[in-house]
């Protein structure tokens, strides 16, 4: 830090917003996973205080002031010069809204994520259609103010909260490939599925405590550190916390103890990622994730590269068998695999297996994109949810509870980070790709429980990189080649139909 310079009063602002973000995003977490239904408006207080805070201190005419007197000034590495870039983006975003707009939304996602809670359970739509109503006119109104200030589209300027840069016209050219290809592969892999072995069926109970265990044991041979974070158990799987007290969560079904247990590899992916990023910049906005394609591709790389990977069913087998008792044919590595790469046409993205996920993710961006435009009410959202479905995954919700109620994030404002959850899959299978011809120990590693050869390599080219570069410069700089759908599809096919 340069301790008498404008750059300088920079990092020393942005320390004191880091703890700011890093107290709400405790307390969110908290408010997800343990808090008592009474606390919601106690911690809907705390919450809005914290982010009006941090907003004001983002948004202080000092910072406008400080940031040209920063960039005139001289002998700033390249860690400092992305710094400032980092800043000067979170200033033009934060300055768009006025502080009152980022106080109602706080309070209004609060009180919708709790209606949305009671809501779920019961399919019942109608009943969290008000608040999800003032959420969506909230986040139309932010999104025009961040339009006119940053020169994009309304959803543009969504999007690049989630991932700077991020555009829809990218996605779209991306997401049409994908939309084109994936409705006749799914039915290629379907009927290969029946020309090949049966699937033989994995007999239950599974008890919670069993797979919990199983977890933080596969947590660990990923590399996990617990004494840095810790697993919970939530209604929607997430990661939270801060990069010094990582947070997972997970949700248990004791008839199937996969989607559980890939719910916490997957967000064992994001955690690795945070756990990776670079102490030195720990608490500027250069030392945080690069945006969320790369952190869903780290998420997607462990759970849907690795861990559905032949190598390492031959490895995880005899775990599976000891915690759960299990003896047989059923229980061996061949019929684990085909269990966990079956494809089949169902509902829920979160246990959707890898072929079909994409499909789910291109309807909702679909979906929140008309939202955002106006061209779909929130009346309008359950048939057009069940249109969509039927035509990109083949199968209709029988309740607006396996349609649109089941994901958080709509009902807790996040309005364009849908579209990451596919680009970091496409980017996971690029990464994965130039990790295994990089080190031929990557999948034998991972065959034998030893995730360090991949993580080593995780760590030198995506996670000590941070914000320093562009998503496109680092996956350049990690495969030769920008972000490229073609790897992706040709990962599928030797999968599902080799």
């Amino acid at each position: 830090m340069r301790p008498n310079s404008a750059y300088g009063e920079i990092e020393r602002r942005f320390r004191r917003i880091n703890a700011l973000e890093e107290a709400s995003a405790v307390l969110q977490w908290d408010q997800q996973t343990t808090m008592p239904a009474g606390g919601a408006e106690g911690r809907a207080e705390q919450l809005a205080t914290l982010k009006v805070l941090a907003h004001e201190m983002i948004v202080n005419p000092a910072l406008a002031d400080l940031i040209p007197a920063a960039r005139g000034e001289d002998g700033l590495d390249i860690w400092q010069q992305a710094n400032l870039r980092e800043v000067e983006r979170i200033w033009r975003h934060s300055t768009a809204l006025p502080g009152d707009l980022v106080e109602r939304m706080s309070r209004a996602c609060s009180a919708c994520e709790m209606a949305w809670r009671r809501a779920r359970p019961a399919g019942d739509f109608a009943a969290v259609r008000p608040q999800l109503q003032t959420v969506l006119d909230l986040t139309r109104e932010a999104a025009a103010a961040k339009a006119a200030a940053l020169g994009l589209t309304p959803y543009d300027a969504l999007l690049d909260q989630y991932e700077p840069g991020g555009r829809a016209a990218a996605i779209d050219a991306l997401f049409g490939d994908l939309a084109r290809f994936l409705p006749g592969f799914i039915g290629r892999v379907i009927e290969h599925q029946k020309a090949g072995p049966p699937m033989l069926p994995l007999a239950g109970p599974f008890p919670e405590a069993r797979q919990r265990a199983l977890g933080l044991e596969l947590m660990t041979a990923a590399g996990f550190d617990f004494e840095r974070g810790r697993l919970d158990t939530s209604l929607h799987p997430f990661t939270g916390g801060t990069p010094d007290d990582v947070r997972i969560t997970t949700r248990y079904r004791e008839d199937d103890f996969m989607p559980a247990l890939m719910g916490v590899m997957h967000e064992t992916g994001h955690a690795l990622y945070e756990l990776g990023l670079p102490r030195d910049w720990r608490q500027q906005p250069v030392g945080k994730a690069r945006g969320m394609i790369i952190h869903e591709s780290q998420s997607l790389l462990i759970e849907m590269q690795a861990c559905r990977s032949k190598a390492f069913l031959n490895y995880a087998a005899p775990l599976l068998r000891r915690t759960f008792d299990g003896a047989g044919p059923a229980w061996e590595a061949d019929n684990l695999y085909r269990h966990y790469t079956h494809v089949e046409r169902g509902l829920i993205r979160v246990d959707a297996d890898e072929a079909t996920y994409p499909a789910h993710v291109i309807l909702r961006y679909r979906l929140e994109r008309a939202l955002i435009a106006g061209d779909l009410t929130l009346a309008d959202l359950p048939g057009a949810w069940n249109d969509g479905m039927r035509e990109l995954v083949g199968t209709v919700p029988a309740s607006d509870r396996q349609g649109c109620l089941q994901d958080l994030h709509w009902y807790d404002g996040a309005f364009g980070y849908f579209p990451t959850y596919t680009m970091g899959a496409i980017a996971a299978a690029q990464l994965f790709d130039a990790a295994a011809q990089a080190d031929g120990d990557v999948l034998p590693g991972i065959g034998r429980g030893d995730f360090r050869p991949l993580l080593t390599w995780l760590r030198k080219h995506v996670h000590r990189h941070g914000s320093l570069v562009s998503t496109d410069e680092l996956l350049r700089a990690a495969t030769g080649r920008p972000l490229d759908v073609a790897t992706y599809k040709r990962h599928l096919e030797t999968r599902y139909l080799s």
